[in-house]
């Protein structure tokens, strides 16, 4: 297949009502092509969508919101650009002592004025200049270049990552950077319990367990595996079902309702069917959960060619690769956070999904390559 065919084929793929909406509310807040670089569609696609979305009337109470934030929003930012701007990079240090904030500054000193910076962190410039006709020492001017740095890094990735990634990500030694977190009091998000969703107590038919606990894969397609998880909003719980290429770690399906139902683990695995282009033969791994044991569920593997395969009763081990990343989820993407509709988590953990996880986070079991990097990787 020539290259061009190839692209061409990639952009035919299907994607869900659910992804095809998040999208274009993406797209209405951030811009189309900052949406379409972020999810990594060509912009065509999205004005596509969104001009059959207008066209049948689909999402106008969406949009209308959207659009009303985001009218709010430019008007504020029309007084705050500038500020904003430079909130992102040096806000973190508000709370840092002035030598902090100056070596920030230093940093940004040909990007903002002078007095724009100290309003914004709060110093004054005769403060500044006298912190500059100081000379430190080389020591000292790289030890603060380097936290400047982490900092920077480390508020990008919105405190989800932690030494091992940032070093790799900014191409430092692990040391020095688990030193400069420390020494600004930076703390990667860390993990909580959460109870199981899984039912196991039913009479549906049960399969074999294929894996027995080996979580790796020699092609794409070959394994996948998916679980349920939950999010808590303040108009109840949000259900969020996942399907997982055990090849890359890449989610190529996931569907969200505020019910657990068969379907909604079904509307996931559909989304990964058409995401791959509809492969056969493909083990897919589960729980023993009985949305997954469900008539539905099994008329859709056996439709498409998949094959079963489900974990022990109560044994999460025998899917912990699908463990494993709902762990990330809640550590990286939903713990401090507050989600006051099942919308707006439903947009978060998107991001999450089609933004952070599959294009950027950096993977210790890919060699620290996000899972769309280490695909395109093997592919080349």
């Amino acid at each position: 297949m020539t290259e061009k065919q190839a692209e061409g084929k990639a952009r035919r793929q299907r994607y869900s009502a659910e992804f095809r909406r998040q999208a274009l509310l993406r797209a209405t807040k951030d811009g189309v092509a900052v949406a379409a670089r972020d999810l990594g569609l060509p912009p065509a696609q999205l004005y596509a969508w969104r001009g059959r979305a207008q066209q049948q009337g689909q999402d106008a109470e969406a949009q209308q919101l959207v659009q009303s934030e985001l009218a709010r929003l430019k008007r504020e930012m029309t007084r705050l650009e500038e500020e904003k701007c430079l909130f992102k990079k040096g806000g973190g240090v508000l709370r840092e002592a002035a030598e902090v904030k100056y070596a920030t500054m230093k940093v940004h000193e040909g990007e903002f004025a002078v007095r724009l910076m100290c309003r914004v962190l709060s110093v004054s410039p005769s403060g500044y200049y006298a912190w500059c006709s100081r000379v430190p020492s080389k020591r000292a001017q790289a030890r603060s270049a380097l936290d400047a740095q982490v900092r920077e890094a480390f508020e990008g990735r919105k405190g989800r990552e932690g030494a091992p990634r940032l070093s790799r990500r900014l191409g430092r030694g692990r040391r020095q950077v688990a030193a400069s977190l420390r020494r600004q009091g930076l703390r990667a998000k860390a993990a909580r319990k959460f109870k199981a969703t899984t039912n196991s107590n039913h009479t549906l038919p049960v399969a074999a367990n294929l894996l027995q606990q080996d979580f790796t894969a020699q092609r794409r397609n070959q394994v996948w595996t998916g679980d349920i998880t939950y999010i808590a909003t303040d108009e109840g719980w949000l259900y969020l079902a996942v399907v997982l290429d055990l090849y890359s770690r890449k989610v190529v399906g996931w569907s969200m309702s505020d019910r657990m139902t068969a379907t909604l683990v079904c509307d996931a695995l559909r989304m990964a069917l058409f995401r791959r282009q509809k492969p056969r033969g493909v083990i897919m791994h589960t729980d023993r959960g009985s949305q997954y044991c469900s008539r539905e569920h099994r008329a859709l593997l056996e439709t498409h060619g998949l094959i079963a395969s489900m974990s022990a009763r109560g044994n999460c081990y025998d899917n912990a690769a699908m463990e494993s990343w709902n762990h990330s989820l809640k550590v990286e993407a939903i713990h401090g956070e507050r989600f006051v509709t099942r919308e707006q988590a439903q947009a978060h953990v998107f991001e999450y999904i089609e933004v952070d996880y599959n294009r950027t986070r950096l993977h210790s079991t890919l060699g620290y390559l996000s899972p769309e990097q280490f695909e395109q990787s093997q592919a080349a």
